[in-house]
């Protein structure tokens, strides 16, 4: 879609060439959204792929993703043998569900940024503990986990001028076990429901549900749960007024759909660890 309000586009190289965040500016990452709908009130683009971050980057504490790294750029992405939580990326990136042409503009820092409840981005970052490097205006920056960023749909704790650099999984998030379920109304829909289970090597157990509540959750136990553990657990940690309601799903299908695949993502678990 043309955006017939953009008076100026800038294409920073170096982050000393990033211009001064002013009302009516836009970050410029893939586009995909952007692009997609009207936008009232934008009248200047700065452009985030033309500082050239590279895409990933695997380091003995982990794996950096810079905010612009691609859809397409991280399903592409070979990971060590050591890291048994590599087929999570490739299913939370399949849930994405776009042509190619989206997959290879739609970024990762953009699908957290959107905060969109269904971003399958913002799944994987929570159920792995993703860390967020935020560059402040005045050339500083702050840290802060993937799960306190989205405080709603479209709604994050960004504040004017800042951007999101990178997300940092570290190297003993990767070294879990994972199970991932997913549900929507119709076969190519939209997530109506996305849940991850995770077990380290210790047994500590955590589950992140996203896509049917209005921002991710994540329950935290020191071992596995039983069934009416675990669905104790989601009742207290997701109140009614959590539960989002869209055209994808009605709250109570949401709230019913997700315990169905907790407990397919507990058993799961709970049998690969016997």
């Amino acid at each position: 879609m043309d955006l017939n309000s953009i008076a100026d586009v800038v294409a920073p190289r170096a982050r000393a060439e990033l211009p001064a965040w002013q009302p009516g500016d836009a970050w410029l990452a893939g586009g995909t959204w952007l692009f997609s709908e009207p936008q009232d009130g934008i009248g200047r683009l700065v452009d985030l792929p033309s500082l050239g971050w590279e895409p990933h980057a695997v380091t003995a504490e982990g794996l950096q993703l810079a905010a612009t790294c691609t859809i397409a750029a991280l399903d592409r992405l070979e990971l060590p043998a050591g890291f048994t939580a590599a087929p999570l990326i490739g299913q939370c990136c399949r849930a994405l569900l776009g042509s190619f042409k989206v997959w290879n503009a739609a970024t990762v820092g953009g699908n957290l940024c959107l905060a969109l409840p269904a971003g399958p981005m913002i799944a994987l970052a929570v159920a792995l503990d993703g860390l967020c490097l935020i560059w402040t205006p005045g050339g500083g920056e702050r840290r802060l986990a993937v799960r306190d960023l989205v405080r709603g749909p479209q709604e994050t704790t960004l504040a004017p001028g800042e951007i999101l650099r990178r997300i940092d999984l570290p190297a003993a998030a990767l070294a879990r076990r994972t199970a991932f379920r997913r549900i929507s109304l119709s076969p190519n829909g939209r997530s109506g429901a996305l849940v991850i289970g995770t077990r380290d090597p210790a047994g500590t157990f955590a589950l992140t549900v996203t896509a049917s509540t209005r921002r991710p959750v994540r329950i935290d136990l020191a071992a596995m749960p039983a069934a009416s553990a675990l669905a104790a657990a989601l009742d207290a940690a997701i109140p009614d007024g959590l539960w989002y309601d869209d055209v994808h799903g009605a709250p109570d299908w949401r709230r019913h759909v997700t315990g169905l695949l907790s407990e397919e993502v507990r058993a799961e678990l709970a049998e690969d660890a016997a």
